[in-house]
């Protein structure tokens, strides 16, 4: 953010509101632009003194127009700096000087934000913030992204409202994705670590959430090296539909994301469980007409093995091209699958032929594909070669929903009855050891 030092002893805003219409009259010579000008500060005068700071708002945003416009405002690029979850926050803000000729337009927005710390009421401040923020998203996408976006996070921590907070947040998400850019991405991802902390913060709804995560998808959808991330936010996004008859409007609007989320599953070489199964925004898919051979396909990552996909590979080669999906990593992935799916149906022991039927593969290959499995921290086992046998300890489970939960439960208590029992045999026989000291004691008296 501009820093802002003091030259006049003009109020900043009327030295805002001069500069600026000094800029915008200024090619109609001065028998008309000293008017004009001359009637603008008189107009923020009279604002500033009854204290009309939302109509000074107005104006002021109306004055600086002529510079959002103006290509001699340069986007600086800078990132910007992150947004505090704390309710106080060091006004950055004293006093202005403004502005020559060349006019610095963070410092005249930094000027009108202040404005919400002037406001009477959160809801004066509020309202104020959104005139700003209409201000800057309504400008050209490429036009000054970066800037916006600085300008815009400022704003978040000069109001005391949570939810214009929300509400200035979201719109700084929006400008970044409208821009399409790495600079203006580069300014908002770093904020995405912390989202859970601003939506509990906050305090939003469901239906604000969902708008939330749907704009951080956007924006990370092409950001490299953010895979991961897409698809977690995704999964975020999808997670707020519960099936409820308050979603029956909004959910048919939630299946290209959820088709995307299945895509970027099946993409993926790190992520092998999920639960996109249990989503009714997933769900929705299977009577689709257009999405159903898609999460027939998760389907089959999720609960079969190789066998299905080849047969389901054969069928819709153009569809999985068509999502970008490369047959042979899919093979890859799906080999690793089958190999969860067996080390969850047997005893513990796998026999190396039950390994070559489901991977399809040689007697040879199957130490490679235990070595990428455990190398993928997907499978912990040991390899009994005189036997031909996989001693597996623990595996990758790839749906981890309600019947998971239970199983889980039954062995916990399980568990807790052995200790329990352990624990009441150690008590039984120490009782008993002791009874026999003392009856010892007795006898050498």
């Amino acid at each position: 953010m501009a820093t802002i030092v003091n030259t006049t002893e003009e109020e900043p805003m009327l030295a805002v509101v001069r500069s600026t219409a000094q800029l915008a009259w200024a090619d109609a010579g001065p028998e008309v632009a000293d008017p004009e000008v001359a009637r603008l500060c008189a107009e923020a005068q009279q604002h500033l003194l009854a204290g009309r700071w939302l109509d000074m708002a107005t104006l002021m945003l109306a004055s600086a127009d002529l510079l959002l416009l103006s290509p001699s405002a340069p986007d600086k690029g800078q990132p910007a700096p992150p947004l505090s979850v704390s309710v106080s926050v060091r006004s950055f803000l004293n006093c202005a000087a403004l502005l020559c000729a060349a006019a610095d337009l963070e410092c005249i927005l930094t000027v009108i934000c202040n404005l919400v710390t002037k406001a009477g009421s959160e809801d004066e401040a509020l309202e104020i913030a959104k005139l700003i923020c209409a201000k800057l998203t309504h400008q050209p996408p490429a036009d000054k992204p970066t800037l916006r976006i600085k300008v815009l996070f400022s704003l978040y921590n000069l109001l005391p409202s949570l939810s214009g907070k929300a509400m200035v947040y979201r719109k700084a998400l929006e400008v970044a994705a409208a821009a399409a850019g790495k600079a203006a991405a580069d300014c908002v991802v770093p904020t995405f670590k912390n989202i859970d902390a601003f939506v509990a913060y906050w305090g939003i709804g469901k239906p604000e959430q969902r708008e939330l995560f749907l704009a951080v998808t956007r924006i990370l959808k092409d950001h490299k090296g953010m895979t991961k991330d897409y698809f977690k936010f995704l999964n975020k996004y999808l997670a707020t539909f519960d099936g409820s008859a308050d979603d029956a409007d909004a959910i048919g609007a939630a299946k290209e994301e959820a088709a995307a989320a299945i895509v970027e599953f099946v993409k993926s070489s790190d992520l092998y469980q999920c639960d996109l199964l249990d989503m009714p925004a997933v769900a929705q898919l299977e009577k689709d007409d257009k999405y159903q051979p898609v999460y027939e396909l998760l389907k089959i990552f999720l609960t079969q093995r190789l066998e299905s996909y080849l047969a389901f590979q054969t069928a819709n080669s153009t569809l999985l091209q068509g999502y970008g999906l490369v047959h042979e990593e899919c093979i890859t992935k799906m080999r690793l699958m089958s190999l969860l799916d067996l080390s969850g149906h047997c005893s513990g022991e796998i026999p190396y032929s039950a390994i070559t039927k489901a991977l399809e593969i040689n007697d040879d290959e199957v130490e490679y594909w235990i070595v990428k499995a455990i190398s993928s921290k997907i499978l912990d086992c040991k390899v009994d070669q005189l036997n031909q046998l996989v001693i597996v300890s623990r595996h990758t489970v790839r749906v981890f929903g309600m019947p998971q939960w239970q199983s889980l439960r039954s062995k916990l208590g399980v568990w807790r009855g052995n200790i329990a029992n352990a624990i009441n045999t150690i008590q039984a026989n120490k009782v008993t050891e002791d009874g026999g000291q003392g009856m010892q004691g007795l006898m050498i008296r």
